[in-house]
């Protein structure tokens, strides 16, 4: 007797490329990607970073000799880290508002030397100070909130001052962005965008990145459990949201990428707002070493990895592996 069959059968449409094509619900393109930067003092100045092989810490002119190549492959948005000399860093970080600063000149030369590309700034005190937190210390070394509130607002004007298309507070304190989107509009920068790294977990996946900006040896055996969030919390990351939203964030930004996709999703589905993710640097690594010793296929591992992001929900994705990706689409 002949078996009968479900009328259903969902591998129909899997079952040649085209069909696969046509059905596919997400799509990465080059205007998802953005290239991180980490600029350092100079001309003509290149510096590999050890734990992040194939990325290096870049002078401003190289900087932009870079971004006119990833522009040519079609990125929309770079984002900038500065890496700070030590002769410059203070307990307080009050060369991050230096108008004539390491980022600030950055941003001005970016802007008058390439034409529509987004700049995203980096506005946190951790490359400024000398003990590496993201805030001012008390005495008894507890991290002063509303004092570091009012730096990251001269922070944030001295960018705008500069032409920056986005502001990016990464710092986690309580109430800065209703400090800074209220002295933007103060100070007639309405255009001014917040990408706020509202949900911004106390990861382990962040080392190169402290090393890349040159704050792992001021951090020393400290954390920053005080002020970015639980990696086994959820329901904190939706009041985050919630809150920064609230006080006038534009976008908002999930850190890590790939093992907080859950975030990203539930973020998604809660909330009618653009929403950016961030594969660190601690992924970064990973993928570079499994790759190295022939575990994975790198394109494809990538590939796969970003094109998730954006199924969980990301608008756009901070990617050291931006370069890498728009040349293989190509």
């Amino acid at each position: 007797m002949k078996k009968s069959f479900p009328n259903i059968r969902l591998r129909r449409l899997r079952n040649n490329s085209p069909i696969r094509n046509l059905v596919r619900e997400n799509v990465l393109s080059s205007h998802d990607l953005i290239q991180p930067f980490f600029i350092i003092e100079g001309n003509n100045k290149t510096e590999k970073i050890k734990s992040m092989p194939g990325i290096h810490r870049l002078s401003i002119d190289l900087a932009i000799k870079e971004i006119k190549v990833l522009q040519k492959l079609g990125i929309q948005g770079v984002a900038l880290f500065p890496c700070i000399q030590k002769k410059y860093k203070t307990d307080d970080g009050h060369e991050a508002f230096n108008d004539d600063g390491l980022m600030q000149r950055a941003i001005r030369s970016i802007k008058k030397a390439v034409k529509d590309i987004a700049i995203i700034s980096d506005v946190a005190l951790d490359p400024y100070t000398t003990h590496g937190q993201d805030g001012i210390l008390s005495s008894n070394n507890k991290i002063l909130n509303d004092e570091t509130v009012d730096i990251l607002v001269k922070q944030s004007l001295s960018h705008a001052n500069c032409g920056v298309d986005i502001i990016a507070p990464s710092d986690m304190m309580d109430g800065r962005i209703k400090a800074i989107r209220k002295s933007l509009e103060k100070n007639k920068y309405v255009d001014t965008k917040i990408l706020s790294y509202s949900a911004k977990y106390s990861s382990n996946y962040y080392g190169p990145f402290r090393d890349a900006v040159g704050s792992v040896k001021n951090l020393g055996k400290s954390n920053k459990d005080t002020y970015q969030m639980d990696f086994s919390n959820k329901k904190d990351a939706i009041r985050e949201v919630e809150m920064d939203i609230s006080e006038g964030a534009d976008i908002i930004m999930i850190k890590p990428g790939l093992p907080y996709l859950d975030i990203v999703s539930k973020i998604n589905d809660m909330f009618n707002v653009p929403i950016f993710i961030y594969q660190v640097s601690g992924e970064y690594a990973m993928i570079k070493t499994a790759t190295k010793n022939n575990y994975l296929d790198e394109k494809k591992v990538v590939m796969e990895t970003l094109v998730c992001m954006k199924r969980a929900g990301a608008n756009a994705i901070i990617t050291y592996y931006a370069k890498d990706a728009l040349q293989w689409m190509k």
